[in-house]
């Protein structure tokens, strides 16, 4: 995997909610190596020094490598004397000052992505609440993998293939698919940026073969409902997919049919394809 700037931000995001929900003075962290079974650190919050920048936390090594290696969180109250964990990283840990570490993994898929750390400078005991808290910051972090690990996988599989007749019917099934998936992910994604690339996508999806059609266009959300009822999806289906009431999804077909001058919802497809907003 490649670890790209948008994750480098989630870090860097995660490790300040971490500092202001924990109250730790110190919190650092990074994400997995691409092929290797180790965690580069990446990010400083409230750090005083650069003994932590770049270091390389091997799997079952220290405490971090500790929390790769059983998937779950830890914690030490002294880092230098505990006998809890191998001490590969005593010498940065020093140098920075810290007594008291947690390390949270995040695990995005039954995988381990990266670890997020919060220390203090004092040797006590870390609470419950504080781990919690710490774990709630991992959890968001996880969650933005998620989608982006999804968008990836949306993009890349609507890319059609050299090979691939694109006026083939099964390819245009394939289209349709990834062209509803896409437009349901678009309102779970925090990230603007994202957000606007997937919009794109799914223009380029969408590339209709008559005039535009007279008339308003349909609002967003009504689209999305379309991009699904065109790819064969039930009222009920389209519902769960896109996190709506069953009675929310046909309030906003009848709207988009009312635009389009549609008795139908199969006639509303059609004439969502000819206005080139459908693939």
């Amino acid at each position: 995997m490649v670890v790209g700037a948008a994750d480098t931000v989630e870090i860097r995001s995660a490790l300040t909610r971490l500092r202001r929900t924990t109250g730790l003075p110190v919190a650092f962290g990074g994400l997995m190596e691409a092929g290797r079974p180790r965690v580069r650190i990446s990010e400083l919050s409230g750090t005083a020094t650069t003994a932590l920048s770049a270091l390389a936390v091997v799997s079952g090594n220290g405490l971090g490598g500790k929390a790769v290696e059983l998937t779950r969180p830890c914690a030490v109250t002294d880092y230098s004397v505990s006998r809890r964990i191998s001490h590969e990283y005593d010498l940065p840990v020093a140098a920075e000052g810290l007594r008291s570490v947690l390390a949270v993994p995040l695990v995005v898929r039954r995988r381990v992505r990266g670890v997020l750390y919060g220390a203090l400078r004092t040797a006590q005991p870390l609470g419950e609440r504080t781990l919690s808290a710490a774990v709630a910051a991992a959890r968001d972090v996880e969650q933005a993998l998620v989608l982006r690990d999804e968008a990836g996988e949306l993009l890349a599989a609507a890319r059609p293939e050299p090979a691939v007749d694109p006026a083939g019917a099964a390819a245009w099934e394939q289209v349709r698919e990834a062209h509803a998936a896409l437009r349901a992910l678009v309102p779970r994604i925090a990230d603007p940026a994202l957000r606007d690339e997937l919009l794109r996508a799914c223009g380029l999806l969408a590339v209709g073969s008559g005039p535009a059609a007279q008339g308003p266009r349909p609002a967003p959300r009504e689209m999305d409902v379309l991009a699904c009822v065109a790819a064969g999806a039930t009222n009920a289906a389209a519902a769960e997919r896109l996190g709506l009431r069953p009675e929310t999804v046909k309030s906003y077909l009848r709207s988009a049919m009312r635009k389009l001058g549609a008795r139908t919802r199969g006639e509303a497809v059609v004439a969502a394809r000819r206005a080139g907003w459908l693939p």
